[in-house]
């Protein structure tokens, strides 16, 4: 069976896509941490991010820099953290993180977003990383 994030790749479940090329694919997360947390996830289904092969590994972080900065951006974040956890999903993935201090990675803090506050958001980022 597919994974929720593999699913989201074929368009079977929507998301807020941020942005997207042949091997990656960035959206924000439904149940937040921090308003403009997103995940970024390969579109091959691989449970593990350290079973992706090594190109793969190194070219997910290239990929995730330009959404980090836009990310920031908008934000107004000190900095944005990339956390790996792939616990919750078996589909290797990073979570971007806008951080003002350590306790913003507190994961018991995720709630489910309005899809309202979600899609405003994910036309900011988009808009910073175009612009």
């Amino acid at each position: 069976m597919p994974s929720v994030f593999s699913r989201i790749v074929a368009r079977e479940i929507p998301a807020h896509i941020l942005h997207e090329d042949s091997e990656f694919l960035a959206f924000l997360d439904v149940r937040p941490i921090r308003e403009g947390h997103t995940l970024v996830v390969p579109k091959a289904e691989i449970d593990d991010l350290f079973e992706l092969p090594d190109s793969l590994l190194s070219s997910l972080l290239v990929f995730a820099k330009p959404v980090a900065h836009a990310i920031k951006e908008v934000t107004q974040a000190k900095r944005v953290g990339a956390v790996v956890l792939g616990l919750e999903v078996p589909h290797a993935h990073v979570h971007l993180v806008p951080l003002d201090a350590e306790a913003d990675l507190n994961f018991r803090r995720a709630r489910p977003a309005e899809d309202e506050e979600l899609a405003a958001m994910a036309e900011r980022i988009r808009a910073a990383l175009a612009g």
